[in-house]
């Protein structure tokens, strides 16, 4: 065995000097977390779902996983397939010795210890072992949903949902009395995606069922909205989210909309321009909306999807064949948010970049538009799915820092799928107070501890509390 100089994920796990010790210990450990964007079932919060085994909490949907066994020459049979619950396991613990210096090489880790008490390193030679024990504490009460949220002191989750969505779990969740709050969060993707104009039909006419709302015209699609924005805020929303490749913005944009709405609605296929056109008109439409009920709007831009036509084909879209794109981002995006901002209809807003060549770029996009009516009214979002590693969150932290206000940052999400993802805010706060410690000990900042604890409070948690008006 190699000496080290720290055993790995110790106490001191990415913490190189006292102050981020101290930092860490004392201020950002016992915050409690409010995730505001991640992609759990709501349904299994409110059923307080349990697991039948390892595989079914743990590897279910995780496209990060998947891409990393595909990448070691592991069969889709055990990804995505049918292969047993254990076989897939084995071949994920077969794989995770070659993601060492990837994050899922410490959040692997990390999860292990801090749901399971499980320290052992997690190979082809623990597996069984590992998969038994873990799969059978499953099994108690305080390893349902419930539970293992409480066991990360989540205080709060915003969950991702469609217009469309009944929202019936969140309903039945709020009058459980549960110490955890469940909001939803309205993600109206779909209202834009007009690629395929059968299936967007379909979609609209769901819409329209859910809403009351006949959908004829454009004003019936903003009026249908509308209702599904309001029936979402009486459930505790307070945040919308997008996921763009950019944001596109056309000043002739409404002045078209109603026409380009007639045609895809008719069965007929816009032209690239025009889709892009008809996608900032509704989102103008909501934005303005947004604003007007007093939510904060979220944007995600910049990931390149579905790149794989086969894989896409077989297996359907958020199954790991996506990545990073260059698409140009700052001429339309500070178009859009300026027409908003003119007539002073701009939501606070969350812009997340995942190209990190861009990160100045949105750091500096954020400052336009701050006009003093709220701390950090335009966030630059926090290092996002390729990102949120420890390059990426340094990198995005000192772009911040660098141009904008650290202190004023809503700090970090999970974006996941899994019910075993929230150590990553354990991760993510070890390198904001490593950081911090480190410009501590070179003489850049005072150590000043109580101001130095406030400043990790607000980002781990105050921040956002206040940010989302929770």
């Amino acid at each position: 065995m190699v000496k080290t100089a720290k055993p790995f994920l110790n106490s001191g796990f990415l913490l190189e000097s006292e102050v981020a010790v101290q930092l860490y210990e004392q201020f950002a450990a016992p915050m409690p977390i409010i995730d505001y964007h991640n992609h759990l079932s709501p349904k299994d919060i409110s059923e307080n779902r349990k697991f039948n085994n390892l595989t079914e909490v743990w590897l279910a949907g995780d496209h990060y996983k998947w891409r990393a066994m595909r990448a070691n020459g592991v069969s889709e049979k055990y990804c995505t397939g049918d292969g047993t619950p254990f076989e897939k396991f084995n071949e994920w613990a077969k794989t995770v010795p070659y993601t060492m210096r990837n994050p899922l090489y410490h959040w692997t880790h990390l999860e292990l210890k801090n749901y399971f008490g499980i320290t052992k390193i997690l190979d082809e030679t623990t597996a069984k072992e590992i998969y038994d024990q873990c799969s059978a504490m499953l099994q108690q009460e305080d390893f349902s949903t419930q539970g293992l949220l409480k066991k990360m002191n989540v205080e709060v989750v915003c969950t991702t949902d469609d217009p469309i969505d009944s929202l019936e779990h969140h309903q039945n969740f709020s009058k459980s009395g549960a110490a955890l709050k469940m909001f939803p969060s309205f993600r109206p993707d779909k209202v834009y995606s007009t690629d395929l104009p059968r299936s967007y039909n379909e979609y609209l006419n769901k819409l329209s069922d859910v809403s009351q709302q006949p959908i004829k015209t454009f004003d019936d699609l903003i009026a249908a909205l509308t209702k599904r924005i309001d029936f979402f805020h009486e459930l505790g929303c307070r945040s919308a989210d997008h996921g763009l490749e950019y944001l596109y913005f056309d000043p002739e944009a409404l002045s078209k909309a109603s026409s380009l709405f007639k045609k895809v609605r008719d069965g007929m296929s816009l032209t690239k321009e025009e889709s892009l056109q008809f996608s900032c008109a509704v989102l103008i439409r909501l934005c303005q909306k947004y604003h007007a009920i007093g939510w904060a709007q979220q944007f995600h831009v910049g990931a390149l999807r579905n790149s794989n036509t086969r894989m896409m084909r077989l297996l359907g879209p958020d199954t790991g064949f996506d990545s990073i794109s260059d698409f140009p981002q700052a001429h339309h995006m500070a178009r859009f948010f300026d027409y908003l901002d003119t007539t002073s209809q701009l939501a606070r807003t969350i812009i997340y970049n995942l190209n990190p060549s861009q990160n100045e770029v949105f750091a500096t996009m954020a400052g336009n538009f701050n006009d003093g009516s709220a701390p950090g009214k335009i966030q630059f979002g926090s290092a996002w799915w390729f990102q949120d590693q420890k390059d990426g969150m340094e990198k995005q932290l000192n772009a911040l820092s660098n141009l904008g206000l650290i202190a004023r940052f809503v700090g970090m999400v999970t974006d996941s799928r899994s019910f075993l993802s929230f150590p990553r805010h354990e991760y993510f706060r070890r390198i904001l107070c490593n950081l911090i410690g480190k410009d501590v000990e070179r003489g850049e900042l005072p150590g000043n501890m109580e101001r130095l604890g406030k400043l990790v409070q607000d980002i781990c948690y105050n921040n956002a509390k206040n940010y989302f008006k929770l």
